[in-house]
């Protein structure tokens, strides 16, 4: 069902007087899913639908649809012909937040495990292929969310037609003691400058601007109600994408890389220390079904490329990737 009020419906503002937006029921019981869908700039005749997977710590609002001196990557792929639709997982931007969320932390295990939230993703596929007649689409997934969106090309192959992996998480060897963590955790604005900045060599130029994260951080703060009534103010996050990336690292991929019959796009940063050259050709080698591979790396960049100055090479790999423009026609 379309959503239409804003308020007490619990709707976000539109992002774009085009936008429109879906709240669709969750395979999680008695909860609902939020979907943004922004259409092609100019009608193509073409169907070409791409769904964004964010990453661990914000929703589609702040990546895909976050507009940096009036340009989102969203609005490039519709100026490219793309119907572009955006999903929040549970915990995470308008979507309903998991009920243990207004426990203690510490009584719970990770909330919003890849697994659950393949399901998640799977429910939206299946919504918006129906929505558009369509019988498959294309995904685009950062960081965490490339294990989801694996975990849904391999459960679900029928529904995907291309994916595009940036900043993926690959397994690695098991070094030192498991991490072990509680059902949710807080992260800061400091949290997140920190994290964007700390791949960044000594010496080297900046790559995300002072004045666009901070423009950016107010918005992040604004997606939890009671961010600022926290010390530091820090918004609410499941800890499942933290555990899943922690047990990948502990060599244990909550997907099977082996088992995509799609074609796959791997886009990364240079200095991106969450997926290193060896990580990346990890994932290359072991998607062994898929029936292309592209492994892309581009320059001065880090794991946040679509908030870095660099984000407009992003927005043309992936584009040509999806596409076909790496192929013969």
């Amino acid at each position: 069902m379309a959503l239409t009020e804003v308020g007490s419906t619990g709707v976000s503002p539109k992002l774009d007087p085009r936008e429109e937006q879906f709240r669709i029921p969750s395979p999680q019981r008695g909860l609902s899913l939020f979907l943004r869908y922004l259409p092609p700039t100019r009608a193509t005749g073409l169907r070409r639908t791409v769904v964004y997977v964010h990453g661990g710590t914000f929703p589609s609002s702040l990546s895909i649809a976050h507009r940096f001196d009036g340009l989102s990557w969203r609005d490039a792929l519709c100026d490219a012909g793309f119907h572009v639709w955006g999903l929040d997982f549970h915990g995470f931007g308008e979507s309903d937040p998991y009920p243990e969320m207004s426990e203690p932390a510490e009584a719970h295990l990770p909330l919003g495990r890849a697994g659950e939230c393949s399901r998640q993703l799977e429910a939206a596929v299946r919504f918006i292929c129906d929505h558009h007649a369509l019988t498959r689409l294309s995904l685009i997934a950062h960081s965490w969310g490339s294990i989801v969106a694996g975990d849904v090309a391999v459960r679900c192959p029928e529904l995907i037609e291309r994916l595009v992996l940036f900043g993926p998480i690959a397994r690695r060897d098991a070094q030192g003691e498991r991490q072990r963590l509680s059902g949710w955790r807080l992260v800061s604005v400091q949290d997140q400058w920190e994290r964007f900045v700390a791949d960044v060599p000594v010496g080297a130029a900046p790559v995300l601007s002072q004045r666009h994260f901070d423009e950016w951080g107010e918005r992040y703060l604004d997606g939890d109600p009671a961010s600022r009534t926290r010390t530091p103010a820090s918004v609410k996050v499941p800890s499942g994408a933290f555990q899943d990336i922690y047990d990948a690292w502990a060599g244990e991929l909550a997907y099977d890389p082996g088992k995509i019959r799609a074609p796959v796009a791997i886009i990364r940063g240079e200095w991106d220390a969450m997926c290193r050259d060896a990580d990346a050709r990890r994932l290359f080698d072991g998607l062994s079904a898929a029936p292309l591979r592209r492994d892309i790396k581009i320059g001065c960049a880090t794991h946040l490329i679509h908030l870095e100055e660099n984000r407009f090479a992003l927005y043309r790999e992936a584009e040509t990737f999806l596409l076909k423009g790496d192929r013969e026609v």
